[in-house]
């Protein structure tokens, strides 16, 4: 059996640690909060942040960060909590343990993707970043699930993948580290978007456009620093955008309905009551948007509603009433050039 340790106890973090023990591996689920470690090992039950799924015996929630020596150690904390818990748990790794990062988002104040944080905090172990359309809710039932892992290490991600890929947990590689980390952390702006887009009462036209739009965005941001663009139309560009702006189970839509719907967003925070990635990510993308000079109208108007008190439809209209625009804007430019220079 290999020996899996995944750090960080909230809904995601069992999800991995029950798929994970149900493979056949012993399973160390390694948390902080000691009555809610006692209540899991009684209840063999996460009731807190994943009721209604059965801890299996190969798995030991545990609050010992001694069982973190293992071949490979999951970190399923926030975005915002990853160079913290690095700091926190890398004297306890086995030089050769493999670490992977299922946080979406990026830094704030650095800007640095969370592999960037990770390899800075664990220089010397291989880092691997598992992303994707993938709730919690729905791994932890069974439900089939389709994801992607991506590292500079390549025999490290194809360990990644022949350690999680299960019949109901299908693992693909990709390359392309830069991409798949953008696609899945700014995804969580445009599920922001089509949640206050609900909550204002508009339709699926409303959220479809988004949804596309928002795609571009990822696109032209992700490719300046440099993505592949094909990676945003895989699992962690629109797959990870199609179940995150659609999905009863997304905390960022379900934030957005709120925000739609007038409430203040510390009061929608509070009642989320989780992490609700899409806020920091919109403020750090907004940064890179204006020092790099690229257009992301929808995630310029998600910040002025977000942190200056903007009303949503007035940033709604703002869209809608933009300049006139080629769809395909970078192509069609690219095709003007050529015609200039023939």
């Amino acid at each position: 059996m290999t020996q899996i340790a995944v750090y960080g106890a909230g809904s995601w973090g069992t999800a991995l640690a029950v798929l994970m023990a149900k493979a056949g591996n012993a399973v160390a689920l390694v948390g902080r909060n000691d009555e809610e470690i006692r209540q899991m090992k009684e209840r063999r039950e996460n009731l807190r942040y994943l009721p209604g799924v059965v801890l299996p015996q190969p798995l030991e929630p545990t609050t010992d960060l001694w069982r973190l020596k293992a071949e490979l150690v999951i970190l399923s904390v926030p975005s915002h909590g990853v160079r913290g818990a690095a700091q926190l748990i890398r004297s306890y790794l086995h030089p050769e343990t493999i670490v992977v990062n299922t946080a979406k988002g990026l830094e704030e104040g650095t800007q640095e993707r969370l592999s960037q944080v990770l390899k800075e905090e664990l220089p010397g172990h291989p880092i691997v970043v598992l992303s994707g359309p993938s709730h919690a809710e729905e791994v932890g039932r069974d439900m089939p699930t389709t994801v992607v892992v991506s590292s500079d290490d390549r025999k490290a991600a194809e360990k990644v993948q022949e350690l999680m890929m299960t019949p109901k947990f299908r693992v693909y590689t990709n390359p392309d580290l830069i991409g798949v980390e953008l696609g899945g952390a700014l995804k969580n702006i445009i599920a922001l978007c089509t949640g206050i887009a609900e909550g204002l009462g508009f339709g699926d036209n409303t959220k479809a456009a988004l949804m596309t739009r928002g795609l571009a965005e990822i696109a032209r941001l992700g490719v300046v620093m440099g993505g592949n663009p094909l990676t945003f139309a895989g699992l962690s560009g629109v797959g990870d955008l199609i179940v995150t702006c659609t999905s009863l189970h997304s905390r960022n839509r379900r934030a957005g309905v709120a925000l739609g719907q007038g409430k203040p967003l510390e009061q929608v925070l509070q009642d989320v009551g989780m992490v609700v990635e899409g806020v920091r990510t919109t403020k750090v993308a907004y940064e890179l948007s204006r020092e790099r000079n690229i257009s992301m109208p929808i995630t310029e108007e998600a910040y002025r509603v977000l942190f200056e008190g903007f009303d949503p439809k007035v940033a709604v209209s703002n869209l809608m009433m933009r300049g006139k625009k080629h769809e395909l804007e970078e192509v069609a430019q690219l095709a003007l050039d050529q015609q200039a220079q023939d």
